[in-house]
């Protein structure tokens, strides 16, 4: 949004009688406390949801009671704005977080921050920190027992996929994806496949969940449908774009393909460039070749993408293809609510967003409605020494990146040289190669099993898989000497050469500190080493504080 239409939705927000249960102001001069930011997070989502509005408002630098501009100056960093959305996602079911964090500067020259929040998803409240809120008027309550069922009741009460579609028939589906349909539910069936020739249209339409006693779904039409049958089911939109970027993010080509998605998800893989991604040889440990993506997992995000879509958003599927990257994205929340336990219970899911539209796609052969389809693209990528896949679950939408290359060899030989570690131990490892934060449980959980070393955020592999994983020296780099080695190191050097620099004293030890450490962490170690240095009366600064000269006193 532009300053202009920032300016008209708080001129609009502004005049309200009184702040009601979807608007919040706060003066926030200063500061604000994060976990009432939460909570206002969760009240906020769960009343724009029940009051059937698409989002809510959180707005700092207005006073709550005349509706005065007073401005804030709350995170006047945009950085430090913007780290809110993971700080709040990390607190939220399905890490669901804000749509947007705008910054105003109204003609008076005051800032106002306006927090847009998203409907809590339909069937599913929001929690922060495990605790549901809503709003009685202006107070700001725990969410109660009947509007937290009245939410969870909407999963279950509607099912955008199955609705009839009005004027539609037969004709306006497409004869080849009908004709592939059929081949796929023989394939799913084999049982039942003598007989399935001899059902006519249908009759087979009926049978395979797409049509209800032959009237004509919305499913049917995102599956079947013709090109030009997309109507019946507006504003909702059945497309997938594929877009290609180059190295540089640039825009390459792209292609944008519609009903029927039984025949699309084909066009979209036979346009994705699954290369052969060589490997650096290391002994026999790896194969000298293999496909960046095993078929399967890409066949399965766009399936997904396809059966958990929220249409009713009237977006697009996006399948977006990097240099070593596919990213898949659909809107609407994630149901489940976690990745790591769909992975790790394995089982089919209680609710589904399109529990008709998932079930018709589960006869055509196109998902697994078992349980099983997210683990084994895991599965697919551990075979490969891969990163695991990411899943980013914020703004109301799920975004799942497959890398199709090794990101770190440590990693990859940890993997290759421990056959007994579970697949959640290695989605744990995988956070720590792309340094994302572990919670205490994971971090304990790893420690108990010595597979990492390191303090909160910078773990690494620990003695023991270093040497397995022939990484010794890797491991002494990011170990630490203990504290008096680098002291006796200042020392010695003062016995040598009289006087040092602070440049001297940085060459002296710069390497010597651990990998992990980043210029700042390690430019802090040495202020702190010469500082105990000071205060133990075993040197003095001979120089001024800008250009200090250490000697031995």
């Amino acid at each position: 949004m532009n300053d202009k239409e920032l300016a008209a939705i708080l001129d609009k927000l502004c005049r309200l009688p009184a702040e009601t249960e979807v608007v919040e102001f706060k003066e926030a001069k200063n500061t604000y406390h994060f976990d009432k930011i939460g909570k206002y997070f969760s009240a906020l989502s769960n009343e724009a949801n029940l009051k059937g509005r698409s989002c809510a408002w959180l707005v700092f630098g207005v006073e709550n009671k005349n509706h005065a501009v007073v401005g804030s100056s709350f995170r006047s960093s945009r950085k430090d704005l913007d780290s809110l959305k993971g700080e709040i996602a990390a607190k939220t079911i399905n890490r669901i977080t804000f749509i947007e964090i705008h910054e105003l500067n109204t003609a008076g020259g005051k800032r106002v921050v306006l927090f847009q929040i998203p409907a809590a998803p339909k069937g599913l409240p929001i929690a922060f920190d495990g605790h549901y809120y809503g709003r009685d008027g202006e107070e700001l309550v725990p969410l109660n027992l009947e509007e937290i069922e009245r939410i969870r009741a909407q999963a279950g009460l509607t099912d955008w996929s199955a609705a009839i579609v009005d004027g539609a028939t037969v004709d306006d589906l497409d004869e080849r994806a009908i004709s592939v349909a059929r081949a796929n539910f023989k394939s799913k069936f084999p049982d039942k496949a003598p007989e399935v020739d001899s059902w006519d249209t249908l009759t087979f339409l009926n049978k395979a969940k797409l049509t209800i006693k032959g009237k004509i779904t919305r499913a049917a039409v995102i599956l079947l449908g013709k090109e030009e049958a997309e109507h019946f089911i507006g504003p909702a939109e059945a497309k997938i774009r594929w877009l290609l970027k180059d190295s540089k993010g640039n825009d390459k080509d792209y292609m944008i393909v519609g009903c029927p998605l039984l025949l699309a998800v084909d066009k979209v893989y036979a346009k994705i460039r699954n290369s052969k991604y060589r490997y650096l040889k290391d002994g026999t440990l790896f194969p000298e070749e293999i496909d960046q993506y095993e078929p399967f997992t890409i066949r399965e995000a766009i399936n997904n993408c396809i059966a958990h879509q929220d249409y009713s958003l009237s977006g697009r599927i996006n399948v977006v293809e990097l240099e070593d990257q596919l990213v898949f994205t659909n809107l609407g929340g994630f149901i489940p609510g976690d990745v790591g336990k769909v992975v790790q219970d394995n089982a089919p899911e209680e609710h589904y967003r399109n529990r008709f539209l998932a079930t018709a796609m589960f006869n055509l052969k196109m998902v697994d409605t078992a349980g099983g389809g997210i683990r084994k693209m895991f599965n697919f990528q551990r075979q490969r020494f891969f990163p695991m896949p990411d899943y980013d679950l914020s703004g109301n939408k799920v975004k799942v990146t497959i890398t199709g290359k090794v990101l770190d060899i440590d990693y990859a030989r940890l993997l290759a040289g421990n056959a007994e570690l579970s697949l959640e131990e290695i989605i744990l490892l995988d956070k720590v190669q792309k340094k994302r934060p572990l919670s205490k449980a994971e971090e304990k959980h790893l420690k108990a099993r010595k597979l990492i070393e390191g303090r909160r955020p910078n773990y690494f592999l620990s003695k023991g898989m270093s040497q397995i994983t022939g990484q010794k020296a890797g491991y002494s780099k990011n170990r630490a000497f203990d504290k008096m080695y680098y002291l006796d190191l200042i020392l010695k050097a003062l016995d040598e050469h009289k006087n040092l620099s602070r440049k001297d004293i940085d060459e002296l030890l710069w390497k010597k500190l651990p990998d992990w450490m980043s210029d700042k962490q390690k430019k802090s170690k040495i202020n702190n080493l010469i500082s105990e240095l000071r205060r133990a009366g075993k040197i003095r600064n001979s120089g001024s504080d800008k250009a200090p000269n250490w000697i031995k006193k």
